[in-house]
């Protein structure tokens, strides 16, 4: 049996470990470190010309063996042929977007993507003297041939997308795309290497908000980017010329996450749909956002090409509820805390209003959208919270 034969939960348990290595530790040890001596200047100067080549050890801010140990896993887990460790999902994203860019070029950006990465496009890319043109996450891949013009050289997917869980056909829009010569990035975070493998789909760079699901515990910032043979080494000579590395702790924590990722993903999994089940049930809920539940928008999709789901999910209200009434709702949630980031065994629940990060697909609801994150706790438990929950947001609402 193979190492790529292997099923996930072996994998996961097994990658970047080199016991041999560092005197039989199961798990590499975390090397602090900013100088590596050389023991003469023939091996000096060499190690600076090495500098850019995987697996070397020369300075800490180009990764030490604790960095190595992740990067590789992430790298046969995606399928790819290098990653490359970010303090956070957000420089991941920064430093492809400057990989594949240059002055005067032109970008498609999914309508849906997460919020600071807009902020990206409209500020650092504007002052670069790069264009953004966004375009609807549902759109069909003939209607995208429209939009990509003799300047266009990347196009952005994230799938589902961020707070509205809209499904993209990711092979499809891919295959345009790279006939029309174009580089695909694809913000993976959602479904993880283990549920998606963006680069098995025609994807040339796919980022991880590390700081999710691969950590999993809410106590680390970490983004990752893997690359394909093509964009390898500039991924690589990119994200040391702009000096962005994360310190070893944090890649540490990455890799010790990464270990239980699949047991924790199914039961995140298997809460979330739980609660969605129950969720649609509900006469204050007008439709789930979930891309595993049956009868949601974008199933089809996620049942063709994803093997797997995870915590995070969207609730649309079905009326107008004022958001003092929402508010009370989320304000009395014992179980549920009210806070950004998710992918941490804790739940989540915060208002969404995606109309104000729209800028060609409009957004149409009949009340507000709730963002959720099914934690570890109980199911039932849970459920008994918004259940609560509920009788607050209808009592604030009669309430006037």
């Amino acid at each position: 049996m193979t190492g790529k034969t292997r099923k996930p939960a072996t994998r996961l348990a097994h990658l970047g470990s080199d016991p041999a290595r560092f005197a039989g530790a199961v798990n590499p040890p975390v090397f602090r470190a900013s100088t590596i001596l050389a023991p003469d200047l023939a091996t000096y100067e060499t190690d600076n010309r090495q500098r850019f080549e995987q697996g070397e050890t020369v300075y800490g801010r180009f990764g030490t063996p604790t960095h190595r140990a992740l990067e590789q896993a992430l790298t046969e887990l995606e399928g790819g042929a290098d990653t490359l460790l970010y303090p956070s999902g957000l420089s991941a994203v920064v430093t492809a977007l400057m990989t594949v860019l240059n002055s005067g070029d032109h970008l498609l950006m999914v309508d849906s993507v997460y919020g600071p990465t807009r902020k990206v496009c409209e500020g650092t890319l504007k002052r670069m003297g790069i264009a953004t043109t966004y375009y609807d996450p549902t759109t069909s891949t003939e209607a995208l041939k429209t939009l990509i013009r003799p300047e266009t050289k990347a196009i952005f997917l994230e799938s589902p997308g961020s707070m509205t869980f809209e499904m993209q056909d990711v092979p499809g829009l891919t295959a345009t795309a790279k006939a029309a010569g174009l580089t695909v990035l694809m913000d993976n975070t959602w479904a993880t290497p283990l549920h998606f493998q963006p680069l098995r789909h025609g994807v040339d760079l796919s980022i991880q908000a590390a700081t999710k699901y691969i950590v999993g515990h809410a106590d680390a910032m970490l983004g990752a980017v893997t690359a394909n043979a093509d964009w390898a080494k500039p991924l690589r000579a990119t994200t040391y010329e702009l000096g962005v590395c994360p310190g070893p702790d944090d890649a540490y924590l990455g890799l010790r996450g990464l270990r239980t990722m699949q047991v924790r993903l199914a039961r995140h999994a298997e809460t979330s749909l739980a609660l969605a089940r129950w969720l649609e049930q509900r006469p204050e809920v007008d439709r789930v956002l979930h891309p595993a539940l049956p009868g949601a928008p974008g199933h089809a999709i996620w049942a063709r090409d994803f093997t797997g789901s995870c915590g995070l999910f969207g609730v649309v209200l079905s009326r107008a509820y004022p958001r003092r009434a929402v508010g009370a709702m989320l304000d009395g949630l014992e179980l549920f805390g009210i806070g950004s980031s998710w992918g941490g065994f804790e739940s989540l629940a915060i208002a969404c209003y995606p109309q104000s990060q729209r800028t060609v697909s409009r957004w149409e609801a009949p009340g507000p959208l709730l963002r959720l994150h099914a934690g570890l706790e109980d199911s039932g438990d849970l459920i008994a919270d918004l259940d609560a929950g509920f009788q607050r947001l209808e009592e604030a609402a009669e309430a006037g």
